[in-house]
C-alpha cells in the first residue's frame, strides 16, 4: 500500500502553488525577522521551524534577518542569544542580516516618498496625532502641517537627521487617507526622532524608521518571496503593499498564520521582561520561563521542540494550545533517549539485616529499555539503602505492591526483600525498616520461583551521592493569561518552583553532563543544571513521567 500523501498547510499550499505558476522563477526566499530586544521564547521557535521549514521542504533560503530599528531597547546580547537559540533548534540561516545594514537605503525611500508628495514632516506631539486618529468608525483628521511643501518637507527631514531637533519634536508620516477604513493608513508615522546609541550603527543616526516602514522595504532589498508573520499584522498587510507599490520595488508577499498561545505561561515579551526585571524569576533562562533558552536550561530538547511545532500545526485562526501538548512530546523523545537511573527525593533506610555487613556487589542495569544499544551500567549495592518513602506503609492499603510489614517487592535490578520490622521515633514517624532478602532472587539470575508484582527503585547510602533537586511546574495558575492582561502577576503558581536541598542519587551521576536529561525512575525526567558546582549537583525537573495537571483537571 502506498504512503499517503502528507496533507498540506495553508502557507504549504501557497507556496506550491507559487512554484507551479513560476513565480519569482520557482525560487523560495524566506526570512526570520527577530527584534533583538529580549530573548526567544517558544512563540517565535513557532516561526522559526516555519520560516526555515518552508525554505528546506522546497529547495529554499532563509535569511535571519535582526529588525534593529530602535536602538533603546535593543543590545547585542539578545542578537547573540537569538543566534545561540536558532542553532540549538538545528537550523542554519543564508545571510546574517540586519534592518541597520538598509538604515541608508530607507533614509533614501523616505525622501522618495516626499518627493512624490507621499510623505511629510508632522511638528506635533504624539497624544496629538494618536487623538486626530478617529476611531474605526469615526474618521480621522489631518494635520495642519499635512499640506507643507515638498521643498519644505526635504528640508525640515535632512534637518531630523543632522540632530537638530529633539526627541518627539518632529516625526515623519506617510499621506495616505485620514478616512480610511483601515486605522494604519491613516497617515502613518514613518521616521521618528531617538537620540540614542545604536547597538551596530553607533551615533552614526538620530531618526530611526519605523517597523512598518522598515519590515516590507528590508524584505523587498532582500527579495524576500514569502514573508510570513503572525496573524496580528494581518492588518498591516495593506500598508505593506503601499509602500512597496509607491516606492516601484520587488513586490515582496506578506503572508499571516495563526501566532502560538500556550495555556499556563505568558507569551508577551513584555511581560516575561517584567518577571525578570522584578527578579519573579532568575532570569530569561529561569527554566519556569517560555524562554528557548529556559527550556533548553530546563532539559527540553531541540526534537521535541521542532516536533511540537510540527503537531500543533500551522492555522489562520488564533486558538490556544494547552502546554501539556509540549510535556508529552518533550516525554515522548526523551522516552527514546534518556537513561534509567535512581535517585531518592525522600528517604527512608532500609537495613537488609541478612546481607553480609561490609559486603558491596557491582549490579549490571540496563541504560535504557528503549535503546538496547545505551547498554549496561554498574550500580554498587549494600546492606543499607535508601528506598522513597511513599514506598512503605505501615498499614498497607489494599493493591499496595510495594512494602509493609511482611510484604515482598523487587529492589530493581537487585533482590527481592521482605519487610520483617520497623523502627519508629518519638514522634511516631518510621524512621528505619528492617527487610531480608532472598539471595537467589538477584535480577537476571532468579532461581527463586517467588512471584512479586511490585518493583522499587533504591540507592546504596554507602555509595550515594548528595544532590538538590528543583522541580519546576506551570508559571501560571491560569490557563489563558491573555483574560487578565497586566494583572497576571496575580495567577503566578506558587508551585512553579520547590526546591528539594538534599536527595541522594545512584553514583553514576557524579559524571552527569549539563543540559542532557536522565530519567530518575518512576519520578520524571532531570537534567543538570548550569548553577552546580564541583561540590553540589544541582538537576532541574524538565518534566513528570504523566501529566498530573490533567488529572487535576478532570476531577
Amino acid at each position: 500500500m502506498a504512503e499517503e500523501k502528507k496533507s498540506l498547510n495553508f502557507l504549504e499550499q501557497i507556496v506550491e502553488d507559487d512554484i507551479k505558476a513560476g513565480k519569482n522563477g520557482g525560487r523560495i526566499h524566506t526570512r526570520f525577522p527577530p527584534e533583538p530586544n529580549g530573548y526567544l521564547h517558544i512563540g517565535h521557535a513557532k516561526s522559526i521551524c516555519l520560516n526555515f521549514g518552508l525554505a528546506d521542504n522546497y529547495g529554499g533560503q532563509t535569511n535571519l534577518r535582526f529588525d534593529d530599528t530602535n536602538p533603546v531597547t535593543e543590545d547585542t546580547e539578545y542578537v547573540e542569544s537569538i543566534k545561540a537559540d536558532v542553532r540549538w533548534l538545528g537550523f542554519e540561516w543564508e545571510n546574517e542580516l540586519y534592518a541597520s545594514d538598509y538604515f541608508d537605503q530607507i533614509y533614501d525611500f523616505a525622501v522618495t516618498l516626499i518627493k512624490k508628495g507621499l510623505a511629510y514632516v508632522d511638528d506635533q506631539a504624539s497624544d496629538m496625532i494618536a487623538a486626530q486618529k478617529g476611531s474605526p468608525t469615526v474618521p480621522g483628521e489631518e494635520s495642519p502641517f499635512r499640506y507643507r511643501t515638498i521643498e519644505e518637507n526635504l528640508d525640515l527631514f535632512e534637518r531630523m537627521k543632522a540632530g537638530e531637533f529633539a526627541d518627539g519634536e518632529k516625526v515623519l508620516r506617510a499621506k495616505i487617507a485620514m478616512d480610511h477604513p483601515n486605522m494604519h493608513m491613516r497617515d502613518p508615522l514613518i521616521y521618528r526622532i531617538k537620540h540614542a546609541t545604536h547597538h551596530r550603527t553607533g551615533n552614526k543616526w538620530c531618526i530611526y524608521p519605523m517597523y512598518d516602514f522598515a519590515h516590507g522595504q528590508c524584505d523587498s532589498i532582500e527579495e524576500i518571496t514569502h514573508s510570513v508573520c503572525t496573524l496580528e499584522f494581518d492588518v498591516h498587510r495593506p500598508l505593506y503593499d503601499w509602500f512597496i507599490e509607491k516606492l516601484g520595488i520587488f513586490p515582496s508577499k506578506q503572508y499571516e498564520f495563526a501566532r502560538l498561545n500556550l495555556s499556563h505561561t505568558v507569551m508577551s515579551k513584555r511581560r516575561l521582561l517584567q518577571l525578570v526585571n522584578e527578579k519573579i524569576v532568575s532570569g530569561w533562562d529561569d527554566p519556569r520561563m517560555p524562554t528557548i533558552s529556559g527550556l533548553r536550561r530546563r532539559g527540553f530538547t531541540p526534537a521535541s521542540i521542532r516536533n511540537f511545532c510540527e503537531k500543533i500545526g500551522i492555522a489562520k485562526r488564533d486558538n490556544l494550545i494547552d502546554v501539556g501538548v509540549l510535556d508529552f512530546c518533550v516525554r515522548e523523545d526523551l522516552n527514546k533517549s534518556a537513561a534509567r537511573v535512581m535517585a531518592v527525593l525522600d528517604p527512608l533506610k532500609v537495613v537488609i539485616t541478612n546481607y553480609p555487613e561490609g559486603q558491596t556487589e557491582l549490579l549490571s542495569i540496563e541504560n535504557n529499555p528503549e535503546d538496547i544499544e545505551s547498554g549496561k551500567r554498574e550500580v554498587p549495592f549494600s546492606r543499607e539503602l535508601y528506598i522513597e518513602r511513599e514506598d512503605f506503609m505501615e498499614v498497607p492499603a489494599k493493591k499496595f505492591f510495594r512494602l509493609g510489614p511482611g510484604l515482598m517487592v523487587r529492589l530493581k535490578g537487585a533482590y527481592i526483600i521482605q519487610c520483617d520490622d520497623f523502627v519508629k521515633d518519638a514522634a511516631g514517624n518510621v524512621t528505619e525498616i528492617h527487610c531480608s532478602y532472598v539471595p537467589n532472587s538477584r535480577s537476571g539470575e532468579d532461581t527463586s520461583g517467588l512471584n512479586v508484582k511490585g518493583v522499587i527503585h533504591w540507592v546504596s547510602i554507602e555509595h550515594a551521592i548528595t544532590a538538590e533537586v528543583r522541580n519546576y511546574d506551570r508559571l501560571l495558575i491560569i490557563e489563558d493569561s491573555s483574560q487578565v492582561g497586566d494583572q497576571f502577576k496575580k495567577f503566578l503558581n506558587p508551585e512553579s518552583l520547590t526546591v528539594i536541598p538534599q536527595v541522594f542519587v545512584e553514583p553514576s551521576l557524579k559524571d552527569a553532563e549539563i543540559g542532557k536529561s536522565v530519567q530518575f525512575m518512576r519520578k520524571g525526567y532531570y537534567c543538570l543544571d548550569p548553577d552546580t558546582t564541583a561540590d553540589k549537583l544541582i538537576f532541574n525537573r524538565t518534566v513528570s513521567l504523566k501529566d498530573t495537571w490533567a488529572k487535576e483537571k478532570n476531577k
